[in-house]
């Protein structure tokens, strides 16, 4: 499966990616809960999700007012992230993990620098007003955690051109023309357009979310199949259809391309390789393997090498130096990478007596099954439940699960 994010229309907010993922199907209830829960905590704020006709076709409309207006520092923004997730959501209620809330920090990471960078001024000067607001926090944590919910973070996301729109906007320091800098700053490697609307289409705060989650930005829709398609409403209403169109479809596509980054270390310590292992994840690598080796002089070393997508190798090229400083990174760009159809399916297993969902992550090539297992976190939240060790829970459910699933 892919999914396709097409704002070259509509542009994109915070509030239209919410609209988009609960139109194909988010939970509202669950989202509204969610964002009750974070954005509460930095002000009081009204959520009205519906249906909404935009230009005679039928949207999800977040809709979402405050009336605190208060300025905060970022690392104040991310700390109180941190204790609202802790206090509410230690215990995983509604499939809650910090795999949403470390985005929604990347989000606001984005936003922090693209601010920084129009006003000259370090990230810990900068008061932050539209983004310290309880309503950019209730587009970031939910917009997050929705996308999480559709488990649209395991699949490929495509963005088609974004418009942003064109004439002036009315901001906290004036009146600045659109695309507004920030706006600018956060886009200045993606494909855009002015598109049809003399107004302000892309929010800081929605394109901050578009390049957080976006894997590969294309001119055109990529050949799809099965499509279902989901439309996040805009406040205003305009000639254009003021709604973020986001597609989801089965691509019959095998084959997609990486860089591959490799580098020999024989400087570091085991701590510093384990952090930098998480530096590189947290990113944008898309997988990492350190492999232990004896260097010239037969001195005992390491080799570093990183999968990432082609635009993110300068970036990580970048992060791999400073993080170990190595004089020089091989790339060999471009490299083709044959990819076997993947599916995260639910198996319902039963457990001391008790009947038990855990995800599996499935690959088949032309129909054969070549891989079936369970999601390590699902094993080990069962673990903790159940008393029975992780390596007896693999066994057992994936010998349950081939009871009922060829792989002929």
């Amino acid at each position: 499966m892919v999914v396709v994010i097409d704002p070259q229309v509509s542009g994109l907010s915070g509030n239209m990616f919410i609209g988009a993922f609960i139109d194909l199907g988010a939970d509202k209830e669950k989202v509204e809960e969610v964002i009750n829960n974070y954005a509460k905590e930095f002000g009081e704020i009204e959520l009205n999700i519906s249906k909404k006709s935009k230009s005679g076709i039928m949207t999800t409309f977040a809709d979402i007012e405050t009336q605190d207006h208060s300025s905060r520092h970022f690392q104040e923004i991310i700390n109180k992230l941190d204790e609202i997730t802790e206090d509410k959501y230690s215990n995983n209620k509604y499939n809650f993990n910090y795999n949403i809330v470390k985005l929604a920090k990347k989000i606001f990471k984005t936003l922090a620098v693209a601010e920084s960078e129009v006003h000259g001024k370090g990230m810990e000067e900068l008061h932050f007003h539209e983004v310290g607001c309880a309503d950019a926090v209730a587009d970031i944590i939910g917009a997050s955690y929705a996308f999480h919910l559709l488990k649209y973070n395991e699949e490929k996301i495509y963005s088609l051109p974004v418009a942003t729109g064109n004439g002036s906007v009315k901001t906290q320091h004036g009146i600045l023309p659109v695309p507004a800098p920030a706006v600018i700053n956060i886009l200045k490697d993606v494909p855009t357009l002015g598109g049809y609307a003399n107004t302000e289409l892309a929010t800081p705060t929605g394109c901050a979310i578009l390049v957080n989650i976006t894997d590969e930005y294309t001119t055109s829709i990529p050949l799809l199949e099965n499509k279902i398609v989901g439309y996040g409403s805009g406040k205003k209403d305009l000639e254009i259809l003021n709604a973020l169109r986001i597609i989801k479809a089965d691509a019959p596509i095998k084959k997609n391309t990486v860089t591959i980054l490799e580098t020999n270390i024989d400087t570091l310590s085991g701590e510093i390789l384990g952090n930098l292992y998480d530096k590189l994840l947290d990113e944008g690598a898309r997988d990492i393997s350190i492999t232990p080796t004896i260097m010239k002089k037969n001195r005992p070393g390491h080799i570093v090498k990183v999968i990432t997508r082609n635009e993110d190798a300068e970036h990580l090229v970048r992060v791999l130096m400073e993080e170990t400083g190595t004089l020089g990174v091989r790339m060999l760009p471009y490299a083709h990478r044959g990819v076997a159809i993947r599916e995260n399916v639910m198996h319902k297993v039963e457990i001391n007596g008790n009947v038990e969902e855990v995800r599996f992550k499935v690959g088949e090539i032309d129909g054969r099954i070549i891989k079936c297992s369970p999601e390590y976190d699902d094993l080990k939240e069962l673990s903790a439940k159940t008393g029975i060790p992780v390596k007896d829970l693999k066994d057992y459910i994936e010998q349950d699960y081939k009871k009922y699933h060829r792989s002929d």
